[in-house]
């Protein structure tokens, strides 16, 4: 291991998001040690409770100490469910720790103000629209988002169906008209992005990218010079 190396732990709560963060720091900021964390049985009990337990936001703050514990420099976390644990977990801590999505709505802000999400993971959704929607109005934006469910996309992914997960949301995002961006909800959706892109003219952002370099840009930019 190459001490140099600044650590950014990735939380996940579904092996499907890993690869594509990984594939994004490799790609956008190959300096970076990532270490990952997987707890899947956090997707499973967030579904089954339809909302953020009390509990839910002990196991996110404990995951969070724990990988300042090993001494990460950043902690993103690449589920969309838990917004407001993630945000805890940042005020609680003196390392940088990221939601999944933040990076990305801020992208598509650059785009202009109407914006249309696809998303796979129901219970994401509202959460997700929160946080843009408390992003816009800290901005002074009249920025507004759309959200649009993309049916089967999951369930193929999760079957190893790689193809028609992808399929399926390039044929969803194709079909939107009048956006300035279309944003792709979930870490396991960026494979879709590259198709989408050749379907339509509108900017289509991921999370995985945005993230990455977001992350990179508050853990450079912390770094004291030696």
């Amino acid at each position: 291991m190459n001490k140099s190396k600044p650590r950014l732990a990735l939380i996940h709560a579904t092996r499907l998001a890993i690869d594509p963060v990984e594939q994004a720091a490799t790609a956008l900021w190959p300096e970076v040690e990532t270490v990952s964390l997987l707890d899947e049985s956090l997707e499973v009990d967030r579904e089954r409770a339809g909302h953020l337990t009390d509990a839910l936001k002990e196991r996110i703050m404990a995951l969070a100490m724990h990988a300042q514990g090993f001494h990460a420099k950043g902690i993103l976390f690449t589920c969309s469910a838990f917004g407001e644990a993630v945000e805890a977990a940042d005020a609680a801590l003196d390392i940088p720790v990221m939601k999944p999505n933040e990076a990305m709505f801020a992208d598509a802000l650059s785009h202009g103000n109407r914006i249309a999400m696809i998303y796979t993971f129901p219970p994401a959704a509202e959460g997700m629209e929160a946080e843009f929607r408390a992003l816009v109005n800290d901005r002074g934006s009249s920025a507004q988002i759309e959200s649009q469910l993309c049916e089967g996309a999951l369930s193929a992914k999760q079957a190893g169906d790689v193809a028609t997960h992808d399929q399926l949301i390039a044929e969803c995002g194709a079909a939107l008209k009048g956006y300035d961006a279309i944003l792709l909800a979930q870490f396991s959706m960026a494979s879709a992005a590259f198709q989408l892109r050749e379907r339509t003219q509108t900017p289509v952002e991921t999370s995985p990218q945005s993230a990455i370099l977001e992350m990179r840009r508050r853990i450079e930019g912390k770094s004291s010079p030696c």
